[in-house]
């Protein structure tokens, strides 16, 4: 994908291509903002247009850099991705030797990090000496939805780039117009997602939409003990998705029952079985719910028996129902 075709983060996308255009390009730059808003999709594209063999601002996507790029098998543009567990020293002194050697054949080596927060006291300083001795040597691009977490003095070395949701309505429309989405897939994805382009691109192609259509039906509009014979153990990145699409089911009863408006609520594809099943729940009852789901999703952050939260999970939603 190249620059143009990026939806919803111009601002970054206009300042790169400056700096590229006016040869101010930083040593280094933290790209921050919310997962799923196009961090990694931009510094890969920076890599591309950096190195693209068709010399402009942006990448062709045809020649054979652009295309080795977009495959993760240039060897001069490094993507390194640290989402489980800690950036330990030794990486970051496998990104030193790295640095120190010159390129293959690429006019700029590109190191990309992902979840760079995950640095911990001894890579970071680590780190402090790599940006400090890698002058005119690479670019090196942290992409992180914690900059918070971050060494201040490697902040300071660093350009910020901060990229933000699209308005939903924003979202929606291009989903619309760009993607050909049915109206009800759009408005859910566009919703859902917060505005997060790249998580609702992800996601259109994906059997995400059946997949929340079933886990609704499974956990919120069953008898018992079809519940129970439907009810299958998933694992962890599972499970965090389960949360995500209930916890916006039960946002959107809560929201019927306060009297907001049908178009505020994310689900709008199923808006005539929440109206139906709106009165088996009480606010007490939401509230329970929500601050559960919440309270799940932490857990599942700390490691806690994957199996025990749906258990619980089915049996609060079980209990508020025959209130």
């Amino acid at each position: 994908m190249s620059f143009k075709e990026i939806k919803g983060q111009d601002s970054a996308v206009n300042i790169l291509k400056t700096h590229i255009q006016n040869s101010r390009l930083a040593q280094s730059y933290i790209f921050s903002g919310p997962q799923g808003v196009g961090k990694s999709l931009i510094a890969k594209t920076l890599a591309k247009a950096l190195n693209c063999q068709q010399d402009g601002l942006d990448s062709c996507d045809t020649c054979s850099s652009c295309l080795r790029i977009e495959k993760n098998t240039h060897p001069d543009v490094h993507m390194l991705d640290f989402q489980d567990g800690e950036i330990k020293i030794e990486h970051i002194r496998q990104l030193q030797r790295e640095i120190s050697l010159r390129p293959y054949e690429a006019k700029h080596k590109v190191f990309i990090i992902k979840n760079a927060h995950n640095l911990n006291a001894a890579s970071s300083n680590a780190f402090l000496k790599t940006l400090e001795e890698a002058s005119g040597k690479g670019l090196i691009i942290l992409i992180t939805e914690k900059p918070a977490l971050l060494l201040d003095t490697i902040a300071s070395r660093c350009r910020v780039l901060r990229f933000f949701p699209l308005a939903r309505e924003a979202l929606e429309k291009i989903l619309l117009r760009d993607y050909a989405l049915p109206e009800d897939s759009a408005h859910f994805l566009a919703y859902f997602c917060e505005g997060r382009t790249g998580q609702a691109l992800r996601l259109k192609d994906s059997e995400f939409m059946r997949e929340k259509n079933r886990l609704i039906d499974e956990f919120s509009l069953l008898k018992r003990h079809e519940l129970e014979a439907r009810f299958g153990q998933r694992d962890r990145d599972s499970l965090r998705s389960s949360l995500n699409i209930l916890s916006a089911w039960f946002r959107d009863i809560y929201l019927l029952k306060i009297g907001l408006g049908i178009s505020e609520i994310i689900n709008l594809d199923r808006k005539e079985d929440l109206i139906k099943i709106m009165p088996q729940f009480s606010f007490p009852d939401l509230d329970n719910l929500i601050n559960f789901i919440s309270s799940a999703l932490w857990c599942l952050r700390h490691n806690v028996n994957v199996r025990l939260l749906e258990a619980n999970l089915k049996e609060e939603i079980w209990k508020a129902r025959l209130q």
